[in-house]
This record gives structure tokens, C-alpha cells and sequence, in this order.
């Protein structure tokens, strides 16, 4: 990390709210399938509210959507809606192209994770304006985890498709979480260098993060939230529901 600037950063939050949602089975878009009543992305918004750090925020909705752009509209002039893309990055790229350009640093954070506590949009900020120039909230992974290989043709296929190849060390990973930080210029820059990806290299991609370090920039890691988990089947979404019942939604554990 540099050291500390003379001024905090002037954040602007992107919004990826342009899942399909298939897995949790309402036959809309992710965003929208209600959450305690309300659409998904209501939430999530109010949480990007609730932390106070963004001068403007960009919502990347599906292509066509009116429903979430009318949500988009009920919250103040800082926040505006864009057509998103076929993929997450395109939607990205998408909300980036919305944000002002005077911009020192972009929050990327995922409509799915609606809960996500103000405290973790803060640490992830306090990062950025400490020097660091990329930042992931994350926690612990408490489940071993393991390597596996498809299992070659054999009567043992018959009996499982997979066969451990190892155990990684458990106490070295982190379930990364978002919203993820960087500086802006940065984050245009892996945007723009992602569009020369072939088809393989582009589908592995599954979050900011990676792009930046294809550019060799380090990535610091800051504390993420239980609270902030990706809802993403049923059972997330039922434990939502749990957390919202209990009022402590905006408070860690």
C-alpha cells in the first residue's frame, strides 16, 4: 500500500443486478424476486445507502427491464440504471460507462448479496483511501474443501463421477464476497484489457477481482460479514427472510 492520501476517495458503487435467477426458480430476474415483501434489489440499494460513501451509483438491470428501473427511480438522483450485458462483465463495463469520470475509486457489489452490512462497505472504502488500489471483503472458509477429477471410464464411474486429487489448506482460503474495491482507473483498465479474452478465458471469470490480477496488481483482503451472503437458491433465500425477521440485518455478528 502507498500511504495515506490527503482526501478520502470519491466513490461510485456499481450495481450487478442482472441475474437470471434460474436456480431459485420464480422465473424472473434474481433482483426482482421479493425479499421480505420487497424486490431484491430494494435491498440491496438500501444497503449501498445505509454505508454513505457513494457520490453516484449505477445499477446494471437486465436489457428491457422497466420493473427495476422504476425501483432505480424511487431512490435519489445519485442512482441510475443501465442496460446490462450478456455477461457479468459486459454488465459491468455497462455501469462503469455510467459512473461520472472524476471518480477516484468504484465499489462493485452484487445485487444478490442484499444484506451486506454498512460496515463492510466502510473497510473496504477505509482500504482504498489508505493506498491500496484493489480490495475484496471475504471470511473464512469453515468446510474442508477438496480437489476433485472426473472419474476415468470404469466401473467405478458407475459408483461416483468424481474422485478426490487433494486437500488444500483449509486455514489459507477465503469465500470472497463483494462489494469489491478499486481504484477507478484500474478497474476500467482490466475492463478494457478482458475484451481481448478468448471465449474460455472470458467464461472463467467470475469477479473483478480476477481481472485485476491478470494485470499483476495485488489484492488486499479486508473482513467481509456472514451477513452478506449471495442468495442465490431456496434455502438462501429462506435464511434471509430469517435474518430480516430478526431485525439485525444492518448489524455483524
Amino acid at each position: 500500500m502507498s500511504t495515506t492520501p490527503s482526501r478520502p476517495p470519491r466513490i461510485g458503487v456499481v450495481v450487478v443486478a442482472g441475474g437470471s435467477g434460474q436456480r431459485l426458480g420464480y422465473g424472473m430476474p434474481k433482483a426482482q424476486v421479493p425479499l421480505a415483501g420487497e424486490p431484491m434489489l430494494v435491498h440491496a440499494l438500501r444497503a449501498v445507502q445505509a454505508a454513505d460513501i457513494a457520490a453516484a451509483i449505477a445499477v446494471a438491470v437486465p436489457a428491457g427491464d422497466t420493473l427495476m428501473r422504476s425501483i432505480c427511480d424511487r431512490f435519489p438522483a445519485t442512482v441510475s440504471a443501465v442496460d446490462g450485458g450478456a455477461t457479468r462483465p459486459e454488465s459491468v463495463r455497462a455501469a462503469l460507462r455510467a459512473l461520472p469520470a472524476d471518480l477516484d475509486a468504484v465499489l462493485v457489489h452484487d445485487a444478490a448479496r442484499a444484506l451486506t452490512p454498512p460496515e463492510v462497505f466502510h473497510r473496504v472504502a477505509a482500504a482504498l483511501a489508505a493506498g491500496a488500489s484493489a480490495v475484496i471483503p471475504a471470511i473464512p472458509v469453515v468446510d474442508t474443501v477438496k480437489d476433485t477429477a472426473p472419474v476415468r471410464e470404469s466401473a467405478e464411474s458407475a459408483v461416483a463421477a468424481r474422485l478426490v486429487t487433494g486437500t488444500p489448506d483449509r486455514s489459507r482460503l477465503r469465500a470472497v464476497q463483494t462489494p469489491q474495491g478499486f481504484d477507478a482507473a484500474l478497474l476500467r483498465r482490466a475492463h478494457e484489457a478482458a475484451l481481448s479474452f478468448d471465449k474460455d478465458t472470458a467464461a472463467a471469470v467470475t469477479d473483478d477481482a480476477m481481472l485485476v490480477e491478470s494485470l499483476g496488481t495485488e489484492v488486499y483482503v479486508v473482513e467481509g460479514s456472514q451477513l452478506s451472503l449471495k442468495i442465490t437458491t431456496p434455502l438462501d433465500l429462506v435464511l434471509a427472510e430469517a435474518i430480516l425477521a430478526g431485525g439485525n440485518h444492518r448489524q455483524e455478528d
